[in-house]
């Protein structure tokens, strides 16, 4: 699985590139996130790339959400397709986490 950090501001915006997210690839996901979320509190991730999450990917998801509010910090997801977006809708989840058409808009939205 590969993953990049980009800083922008005080924001870092972790592009993921993998074709699907589930129940084989999120250990090795939330693996390689933690140290991201230990040093950040402001993270947007890509997922651009993803064309396919399941519930252990969705769960993946809202595990980075709760390592980060706890030190005040805060995610931010963009770049969904609409399979990926409809998996979050389906289990109510673009409603805890914050879902953005592009990187820009991610971002912009921790300064409002």
């Amino acid at each position: 699985m590969e993953l990049s950090v980009e800083p922008s501001g005080d924001v870092a915006v972790v592009g993921l590139f993998v074709d699907e997210l589930d129940a084989g690839n999120t250990a090795e996901f939330k693996q390689q996130m933690a140290p991201i979320l230990a040093e950040h509190q402001k993270i947007v991730i890509d997922l651009s790339a993803v064309r396919f999450i399941d519930s252990s990917g969705l769960g993946a998801m809202l595990s980075c959400l709760r390592q980060l509010s706890p030190k005040g910090g805060d995610l931010k997801l963009c770049g969904l397709s609409r399979p990926v977006r409809a998996a979050f809708e389906l289990v109510r989840l673009h409603r805890v986490l914050d879902l953005h058409t592009t990187r820009a808009q991610a971002v912009a939205a921790f300064q409002s």
